[in-house]
């Protein structure tokens, strides 16, 4: 449970409180327990997308306010860290000189592009999943980019500083652990689209390409930090959004 209070804290505004130290154990157990975050998150999100789209709002509008709110709820981390891996990617030199882009404050041209890029597309997939009324798709994309953090954070994949978040949760997660969320993530995902094997196609499409930018994004940087995990989050959802709204 101090694992769950833990991701919560970490990875939403609820007022919840994990444990007052936190190591890399405890670090480790909240990864393992981030995809419950995103069961919850996806719930909120599909609930909230049905209600403004039988309210009367238009499908794309209402897709675009529920990633807003996702985004409110998280606290914008995730969309930071998708900016601020861009910018960092985008930016010549060793990786000392992109983990400093990373790191200035602000969001550079290329990280705005892909903020712009990313969140409109989750916003019309959302959209499109609610004019076919397929809500549960929502939940299933929010929670798959979570699943993408528990792998990211698997054994192999360094940190790229002794400081950070990044230090608390690398290396943290067996394979198995990620593996443990994506059966049933899968199941969901044959559940919630017709025909039944789209799902879990568009899941493990969706993942797969997660680690491949995870691991350019570990090469680039020299290691693995928080703003790498949001961008593997935002990304999933987005790239799992657009796969089920097909």
């Amino acid at each position: 449970m101090t694992g769950v209070l833990l991701a919560f804290s970490w990875l939403t505004v609820l007022p919840l409180r994990g444990p007052d130290t936190v190591d890399r154990a405890a670090g480790g157990r909240a990864i393992r327990a981030a995809p419950v975050t995103g069961i919850a998150l996806g719930a909120l999100a599909a609930g909230l997308l049905w209600v403004l789209v039988s309210a009367g709002l238009d499908p794309a509008l209402a897709g675009l306010v529920t990633v807003g709110a996702h985004a409110l709820a998280t606290r914008g981390m995730h969309v930071d860290g998708l900016s601020d891996s861009v910018d960092g990617l985008g930016c010549y030199g060793p990786p000392e000189r992109a983990r400093a882009v990373m790191h200035s404050g602000g969001a550079g041209p290329f990280g705005v592009c892909a903020l712009v890029i990313c969140l409109g597309a989750q916003g019309l997939a959302f959209g499109s999943l609610a004019a076919a009324g397929q809500f549960a798709g929502v939940a299933v994309a929010v929670a798959a980019g979570r699943v993408a953090v528990v792998f990211a954070c698997r054994r192999g994949i360094p940190a790229s500083s002794t400081e950070g978040f990044g230090a608390l949760v690398a290396e943290t997660q067996s394979p198995w652990t990620g593996l443990a969320w994506t059966v049933p993530l899968l199941a969901a995902g044959a559940w919630c689209i017709s025909p039944w094997w789209q799902g879990p196609v568009v899941v493990a499409v969706a993942l797969t390409l997660t680690a491949l930018l995870v691991g350019h994004c570990v090469r680039r940087f020299a290691g693995l930090n928080g703003d790498v995990l949001g961008a593997a989050l935002e990304i999933t959802v987005t790239v799992s959004a657009i796969g089920l709204a097909f």
